[in-house]
């Protein structure tokens, strides 16, 4: 116990570690709502009738969800916007989301097509506009259906952020690498680091699970 008081909490260590969780947290938070609003307009354009907006957005999903998320990131850092006046943080950010983006886009594409179209006509036989047989038929079921999938994009996100320390950020990741070489101590550091990912990566599971706890509540009642 006491190296471990050693190297996750004596002489500063544990406001270290406070803050590569809150960068890792930060960068994944911002990516997340940027990459869902980007991957939503993405699956419109995906789904719409203009063939040219079709086909770019198609190439689009095609290229970024091939591409590994690292070579993304370096590209924009090193390349595209290594003249720009962006932290890296930003850099990471943009290149974040617009990998999950793509996921995202091809998620809700996905779930969209699985939806019960045969509703949606019976809606719109009733005298629903196409928007409001959207929301109130297809949206519902879309979201359900997307909810497992999209909760591992988030923790797919989370650890996809680990890369960061290539363009200089101090993630938790970059904080583990550095507390292993400082303290010669690489095994314990590191099984440490990932109880921390872990441990971050089960509060996005229990925060859907207290969602899904409260909708069934409000049913109930």
């Amino acid at each position: 116990m006491d190296l471990i008081y050693q190297i996750f909490i004596a002489n500063g260590a544990f406001t270290t570690f406070c803050k590569g969780i809150w960068v890792t947290v930060e960068i994944s938070l911002a990516a997340l709502v940027l990459g869902t609003i980007l991957g939503a307009l993405l699956c419109f354009f995906r789904m719409g009738s203009n063939r040219v907006m079709r086909f770019f957005t198609a190439g689009y999903i095609a290229l970024i969800r091939g591409c590994p998320v690292l070579m993304l990131l370096m590209l924009l850092f090193y390349g595209l916007l290594a003249q720009s006046d962006l932290s890296p943080e930003v850099v990471a950010i943009i290149a974040f989301a617009l990998h999950t983006a793509a996921h995202v886009a091809e998620l809700l594409r996905s779930s969209i097509m699985a939806t019960d179209f045969g509703q949606v006509e019976a809606a719109r036989t009733l005298g629903f506009s196409r928007v409001q047989a959207f929301r109130l038929v297809t949206l519902p079921q879309m979201m359900e259906i997307a909810k497992p999938v999209y909760q591992s994009t988030i923790v797919n996100l989370i650890q996809w952020t680990s890369v960061v320390g290539y363009v200089t950020i101090t993630d938790l990741t970059r904080v583990i690498y550095n507390t292993a070489s400082r303290t010669m101590q690489p095994m314990i550091t590191i099984l440490g680091g990932m109880i921390i990912y872990i441990a971050i990566s089960y509060c996005v599971y229990g925060i859907f699970a207290w969602l899904e706890w409260r909708k069934n509540r409000e049913v109930l009642e």
